[in-house]
Parts: C-alpha cells; sequence; structure tokens
C-alpha cells in the first residue's frame, strides 16, 4: 500500500474490523432487529454494532464525532472530526442486496481532508487524503474522461429531479455513487437531501480525482445538495440542473 498518514491507516483498520460484523449481519439479515427513524429510513442493530466497533477503533484520536446514529459527540478536540456512517444504503442491506458500505471521512478546521468508502461485500476501498490524489484498492482513480453528456452514466435518487433526459441509475448508496465518480465508473451524480456523513468522504474522493463538486458547507449536518462530476460534465449538468 502506498505511503499513508496515521489517521486514514486508523479508519482502514477500523473498516477491516467492523466489515467482519457486518458480513456476518449480512448473511443473517432475516434475523436482525429493525426499527423504523422516519419515512423509509430504517436503522438496524447491524448499524448501531458496527457504529460501535468504529467509534471505539477511531477513539485512538481524541477527535470530536458525527455519526448517522448517535449524532454528534463533542470532546475536547473541536477542530478534528470523524464523520461516520456505519451503513450507507440499509434498504439494500436489509433486502440481502450486496450493494452498500462504510463510509467515513475526517474533518480539520472545517475543511474535509481524508475521506475512506469501504464496499465490505466486493472487498473494495475507495481513499483519498488532501493532496495526496484518491486510490482504490492501493491503485490511483481519476473520474471519467467523457465529454459527452448523452454517453454519460449517472447515479441519482431522483427525487426533486424533474424531467431530465439523462442516463439514470438508482443504486441505493449515495457514498457508493460518489466513489464510483471517482473512479470514473459513474460519470456524475446529483442529488438532494443528502446528509454529511452520506456525502463527506465521496467528496474528497472526487475532488482528489480531479472532478468537481459543488460548493459545500461542512458545518451543515443535514439537507446537502450535490451535483458532481468531471470539470466538463459538472458544467453541462450544473447548467441541465439549474432549477435542482
Amino acid at each position: 500500500m502506498k505511503s499513508i498518514s496515521p489517521n486514514l491507516n486508523i479508519m482502514i483498520k477500523a473498516c477491516e474490523k467492523a466489515s467482519k460484523a457486518l458480513i456476518r449481519d449480512f448473511g443473517e439479515v432475516e434475523n436482525l432487529q429493525v426499527s423504523r427513524k422516519g419515512p423509509k429510513d430504517f436503522v438496524t442493530n447491524a448499524d448501531k454494532k458496527v457504529e460501535k466497533i468504529l467509534i471505539n477503533e477511531l477513539a485512538k484520536r481524541k477527535f470530536s464525532i458525527i455519526s448517522e446514529e448517535i449524532g454528534s459527540k463533542i470532546k475536547q478536540d473541536k477542530r478534528n472530526f470523524w464523520i461516520i456512517d456505519p451503513i450507507d444504503g440499509t434498504t439494500n442491506f436489509l433486502h440481502g442486496i450486496p450493494h452498500f458500505c462504510i463510509s467515513i471521512a475526517m474533518i480539520s478546521n472545517n475543511e474535509i481532508i481524508t475521506g475512506l468508502i469501504y464496499d465490505p461485500i466486493k472487498n473494495e476501498i475507495f481513499y483519498a487524503e488532501k493532496n495526496c490524489g484518491a486510490f482504490f484498492n492501493n491503485q490511483r482513480i481519476r473520474v471519467s474522461k467523457k465529454n459527452k453528456i448523452d454517453d454519460c452514466l449517472f447515479g441519482s435518487n431522483l427525487h426533486g429531479v424533474k424531467k431530465v433526459d439523462l442516463n439514470l441509475r438508482v443504486s441505493g448508496s449515495a457514498a457508493l455513487d460518489l466513489a464510483y465518480v471517482a473512479a470514473g465508473r459513474l460519470d456524475g451524480f446529483f442529488q438532494k437531501k443528502l446528509n454529511i456523513w452520506d456525502v463527506a468522504a465521496g467528496i474528497i474522493l472526487i475532488r482528489e480525482a480531479g472532478g468537481i463538486i459543488n460548493d459545500f458547507d461542512v458545518s451543515k449536518i443535514k439537507n446537502h445538495t450535490i451535483i458532481a462530476g468531471s470539470e466538463t460534465i459538472y458544467k453541462e449538468i450544473s447548467t441541465l440542473l439549474k432549477n435542482f
């Protein structure tokens, strides 16, 4: 593996440990206890178990934490935050669809400086550090080079999208969609009503892979709108989605 920072090393080890429990639970998904947080918004004991493992491992750094299930835990260090989504794609997970991930980012002084997205089923790890590039399984990645929007494939959940003539896929995991944009598998992404834990890791991945993302306020926890792609495609879809 290329030289990485101590913080990223802790993130990787935390994901590796948590993923073992997650894979076991996925094999017994019909036995999991499930509760509802809101419409179409579920939480399982697997979410809570993975979150606990991640927090315990990440506690080697005494940073504050923002996580999907526990909310915010502010510690003495208020400049550095772990941003955690224990399972992005919980609905897929609950239905036995093998498309979900663990997402962790680090924010320092109001800037995302490290991000990691790990797909435990496919054993695919996407990570990036500020000014160090973006990587997939230790190989450098770049956003798509396509420059014709008709040739492109986009990730979205279609929420708030009025009639647009684009090739779209709804995968059920915004974090993996963003990782796929960084790796050139998807050519762009747009979605509304996202939370910081859904997108923080993906944002630095795309930026370090040479892509563009609209302005993002790291101090805001919920209700983000994200548009992302290569420089050329970002400009085109931003124009197309100007009322998005």
